[in-house]
């Protein structure tokens, strides 16, 4: 278990790096936009070959649907009621700064309401999917031919992009540094203790039970990406925001394939 549990740190340790890039280089609303779409990319290529299709190896179907749908579901409610403070201030940021943002050529800034709404909803997506996601990591120990490097490399880099977006959007929500590092921290240990669950305790789970751990992950990131980082990454990314997608994805694809 402890093994598992390093390289859970390894693969969730990223999460605290690419707060440590955004805390140390302001990063521009633009080139924040296209690194949650690159981020975005190798998160749907993960979905695809990491944790659906092997899930569907793995028990034939059986459970991948309710998973899918418990996911989604699951991160579209606790985002709602996470969301629900934000959401006055938001709605006020927005009023005030809708005229700043009019006369301002080039480079517009995200109102702080709703840079830290978009942020927590990032930092919970990375929370529904990590954790699943170590759980399945630590699994991949189970066969003595080591870790999953596809599984283990599509983890960390699409964990880059995440934190680097939600820290910039915590930050200009009012969030002190120190607060933003903890969280992360805080995560990145959770999601390694289920790394060492996964290896420990479902070690003797049913096929179907790991399926659908895998596809409520799955489930989650496609939610989160679908309500948050997509839209985001597009509203500031602008034109080569679809391709910079693209580029995510087939290195996600790339990563599956060398393993």
């Amino acid at each position: 278990m402890l093994i598992a549990f390093a390289w859970g740190l390894v693969s969730t340790s990223s999460l605290v790096v690419g707060a440590l890039i955004a805390l140390r280089w302001r990063i521009s609303h633009r080139r924040l936009g296209l690194i949650m779409a690159f981020g975005a990319g190798v998160l749907i290529g993960a979905v695809a070959y990491e944790l659906v299709q092997e899930a569907f190896e793995l028990a034939g179907g059986a459970g991948i649907a309710s998973g899918l749908i418990a996911g989604g579901l699951t991160f579209t409610f606790g985002n709602a009621l996470l969301q629900r403070p934000q959401t006055a201030h938001a709605a006020g940021a927005d009023a005030t700064t809708e005229a700043s943002h009019a006369s301002v050529a080039g480079a517009p800034t995200l109102p702080s309401g709703r840079s830290t709404a978009v942020a927590i909803a990032v930092v919970f997506g990375a929370v529904l999917d990590g954790i699943p996601e170590s759980t399945v990591l630590g699994l991949t120990l189970l066969d003595g031919q080591g870790v999953s490097i596809a599984m283990l490399a599509a983890v960390f880099v699409s964990n880059l992009p995440e934190a680097a977006a939600a820290t910039s959007g915590l930050i200009e929500g009012g969030w002190s540094p120190f607060r933003v590092l903890r969280m992360w921290t805080v995560v990145a240990l959770a999601c390694s203790v289920a790394a060492a669950l996964g290896y420990g305790v479902l070690g003797e789970a049913s096929d179907g039970v790991v399926a659908f751990v895998q596809a409520f992950a799955a489930g989650a990131i496609l939610t989160m990406l679908a309500d948050t980082m997509m839209p985001e990454a597009y509203r500031d990314g602008g034109t080569y925001t679809g391709i910079t997608t693209t580029l995510g994805f087939g290195l996600a694809f790339v990563l599956a394939e060398l393993e």
